[in-house]
């Protein structure tokens, strides 16, 4: 496993989002596109490759836990602005959620 200084890891923006909207984005059997309450009035759109293993309405609600500053990047024609954490089990990915409700955006330290 490749190390990283306490001072990278310190970069990065994790925070607790709230999903608050899941769209199927035509033409992609694997991708759903959310729309993510970061609190304080906050929000971004995430792409996210989970469509095949979440239903819409399952995860809409949800909380996870969102790498907030990650560079935007098109994907499948749609801007993504950052990326939900989830575990990889056999190819399957696990989001990952806090145990308590928490408010939306705060830090994960």
């Amino acid at each position: 496993m490749k190390q990283i200084s306490f001072s990278d890891f310190q970069k990065l923006d994790l925070r607790v989002g709230e999903i608050k909207v899941v769209e199927e984005i035509e033409g992609y059997d694997k991708l759903s596109l959310l729309t993510v309450d970061l609190g304080e009035g906050e929000t971004c759109n995430l792409v996210a490759g989970i469509k095949q293993f979440y239903k819409l309405e399952e995860i809409t609600g949800r909380q996870v836990i969102v790498v907030a500053n990650l560079e935007p990047k098109k994907i499948a024609g749609v801007e993504s602005q950052g990326m939900l954490l989830a575990a990889d089990l056999d190819g399957r990915p696990v989001l990952i959620m806090p145990c308590d409700k928490v408010p939306a955006g705060t830090k994960v330290r």
